[in-house]
């Protein structure tokens, strides 16, 4: 980790690899924790920053994952079988996140059961920048965002396009590193197509934050990332994609790099 990595808090580092993005929105792969296994769900990760990454989002893999889709459902599994666990997926982390921001993402049992004074000094030592906790409830949320300050994390909220205006507009005050905003209605997955309104999603997103605005759930093509930056995000979350590609090749990490070097320059004409 260089020096400035080392002196910067979590948000800060977020802040600094939108900010490098240079005009155009920053890819965040996304890549689960532990699967196939540990040493490969690494070795992707790698190959996701050597593609062209700005961030990553790292799963770590739980038994009911309600806010995700079939494949990364699977995914997580798998990784569970195969040993996977908190300690493990932390290492990863922490390997990871000398190269680029790495954003946890995790349920709300996962904070709670430990304590979170614990849990957001795990994942600090560990050099996790920020956690994305997609169940966290609503009267839970400040405890967490306290903790989260003091140790320099940014707990990243998630918005829908069902997302009433007020409640819109608090989780978007309250919102550290960028605001998630989801792109469709349901679990996470491919499409083949996004919706229409998606300049109003995001544009509403905007509106009510001072954070960058990253759009995910249903991203898998390079022409829909681009498309995502045009109407305005600030970054690019895929993951079912690279998922599928792991879980499909004879070598993950390679696949999983292609795919997201596809993605990166997918993304150059919105610079």
């Amino acid at each position: 980790m260089s020096a400035v990595q080392a002196s910067s808090t979590g948000i800060e580092r977020i802040a600094q690899a939108f900010a490098g993005a240079q005009g155009r929105a920053a890819l965040m792969p996304y890549v689960m924790g532990g699967f196939p296994t540990l040493e490969e769900s690494l070795r992707i990760g790698q190959a996701c920053v050597q593609a062209g990454a700005d961030l990553l989002e790292l799963g770590l893999p739980y038994s009911d994952p309600l806010a995700d889709g079939p494949v990364i459902h699977a995914a997580a599994t798998r990784a569970l079988a195969a040993g996977a666990n908190v300690a493990g997926v932390l290492e990863v982390a922490r390997a990871l996140s000398a190269s680029v921001p790495v954003a946890l993402m995790c349920y709300a049992n996962m904070v709670f059961a430990p304590g979170v004074d614990a849990f957001v000094e795990r994942l600090a030592r560990a050099g996790v920048c920020g956690m994305i906790v997609p169940d966290l409830p609503q009267g839970e949320a400040p405890e967490v965002l306290q903790r989260c300050d003091e140790r320099g994390l940014a707990l990243i909220p998630l918005v829908a396009p069902t997302t009433t205006p007020e409640r819109m507009a608090a989780i978007g005050a309250g919102a550290r590193g960028f605001l998630y905003t989801v792109s469709v209605v349901g679990t996470t997955g491919e499409r083949r197509a996004l919706g229409g309104d998606l300049h109003e999603i995001i544009a509403r997103a905007k509106a009510c934050t001072d954070v960058p605005v990253a759009i995910g759930f249903g991203i898998s093509t390079p022409e829909q990332a681009l498309r995502a930056a045009e109407a305005g995000a600030d970054g690019v979350i895929v993951g079912t994609r690279l998922v599928r590609a792991a879980d499909e090749a004879e070598d993950p990490a390679e696949a999983v790099g292609a795919v997201v070097g596809a993605l990166a320059a997918g993304l150059t004409p919105a610079r």
